[in-house]
């Protein structure tokens, strides 16, 4: 199935995509391009705050928000999501979890990457009206869809071992 199709059901069933995922075999190239995608779109989405920001404050120009935020975004963010993903695999092993380094990773990466869409609402949201309830309320609800997808996708990655596991 196309990688849009995937990030649409995953807004359905998370479980099931995901399933779908791992039962590929293990691809790191895919995983690494799920996060690598997710924090470009993730960098898209920043670029109405970031404008408004230089807009509304010109001492420090648009070109140099932007390369601050691409370099946080696609050299920082990677790093930090690895290690976000091998401290789950470690929690959930804690609990009796029966997944892989790798599982935990693509549940990680793919809940990047599906929720990528509402990171692009909240930051045309951000950049358009700026700060205020309404804005807030579309981020927690872009937090809340985030953390649902991962921890469901978490759930599914660590319930059942995979063929070959490491």
């Amino acid at each position: 199935m196309s990688v849009t199709r995937d990030i649409v059901q995953t807004w359905r069933r998370p479980r099931v995509v995901i399933r779908r995922l791992l039962d590929i075999g293990r691809r790191e190239d895919r995983a690494l391009m799920f996060l690598l995608v997710a924090c470009g779109l993730i960098f898209v989405a920043q670029w109405p705050r970031l404008s408004r920001e230089a807009f509304l404050d010109p001492s420090i120009p648009l070109e140099a928000r932007l390369s601050i935020t691409f370099f946080a975004m696609l050299m920082v963010w990677p790093l930090l999501a690895y290690i976000l993903a091998a401290l789950t695999h470690l929690m959930a092993r804690g609990f009796g979890g029966a997944g892989t380094w790798y599982s935990a990773r693509l549940a990680l990466f793919w809940a990047l990457l599906s929720s990528s869409p509402a990171w692009l609402l909240y930051g045309l949201l951000k950049g358009f009206i700026g700060d205020g309830t309404g804005v807030q309320l579309v981020g927690l609800g872009v937090l809340v869809a985030f953390c649902s997808i991962w921890v469901l996708g978490l759930i599914e990655a660590e319930t059942t071992p995979e063929a070959g596991a490491e």
